[in-house]
């Protein structure tokens, strides 16, 4: 089961979320994610353990303080298609065009 773990203190290093969770048992894989940009943490990160443990953590977990922050932990959602879209592009006084995609009628 893949469990995604919200309010992750930025101060965490993924060797820590993969001790925390390994409380339950056995962990496959952890993951803090990192902006792309500053290479910080973006509080959040992802965690794949075997679906009979899996439970066990989340319930364990969720709501738990971790470094005076209180962790969200649930299942995680499958991505969506069609999320976000680009940002607009301002020039001087042109207005900015809009990101996305907007579907063409003929």
């Amino acid at each position: 089961m893949n469990i995604y773990v919200a309010n992750i203190p930025f101060k965490m290093k993924d060797e820590e979320l993969l001790s925390l969770f390994s409380e339950f048992g056995e962990v496959i894989s952890s993951k803090i994610i990192m902006d792309k940009f500053t290479q910080r943490s973006r509080g959040f990160g992802f965690v794949e353990m075997p679906d009979d443990v899996a439970q066990s953590a989340i319930d364990g977990l969720n709501g738990r303080e971790v470094m005076g922050l209180e962790l969200r932990v649930n299942e995680a959602r499958p991505k969506t298609e069609g999320t976000g879209g680009g940002g607009g592009y301002r020039d001087n006084n042109r207005g900015g065009n809009g990101g996305g995609y907007k579907k063409r009628e003929y």
